[in-house]
């Protein structure tokens, strides 16, 4: 199946609106693995798909590096520079937090499927590179 390329109209506001909400839930997270580092690794342990976490070295170490990651790509986003590269980082980040964290715990279907509200932000933004405005 091949997507004709179609163009679609938005207001200016609703797209800056939406990155910077999207961005703040990065920001958040990046501070909570920072503080809240013990409490993140025990989930990763917790988890069925924990083995995840541990794939860059320690679950420790990828809490740490996931929390650097998001709170850089995070501001990134926030300030509409180099959205399409924070936007593809970032995804590259949720995927594995989502495996880990999410998938697999039944009781936890709210968080899985905020996530994937979350990647497909992430995707809005990283497939709508080259948003323009348009003087009215």
């Amino acid at each position: 199946m091949k997507f004709q390329e179609k163009t679609l109209e938005v207001s200016y506001k609703s797209v800056v609106i939406l990155r910077i909400l999207l961005s703040l839930i990065f920001i958040i997270a990046s501070i909570n693995h920072f503080f809240n580092t013990e409490k993140t690794v025990s989930r990763i342990e917790n988890s069925s798909m924990g083995f995840v976490g541990g794939i860059l070295g320690t679950p420790e170490t990828a809490v740490i590096l996931s929390g650097i990651v998001m709170l850089i790509m995070g501001f990134s986003l926030l300030l509409g520079f180099k959205t399409q590269i924070a936007s593809i980082v970032l995804i590259a980040v949720l995927i594995p937090i989502t495996l880990t964290i999410q998938v697999g715990q039944i009781t936890t279907l709210g968080p899985l499927f905020k996530n994937v509200a979350i990647l497909g932000g992430l995707l809005f933004f990283s497939i709508n590179s080259n948003l323009q405005i348009q003087k009215q």
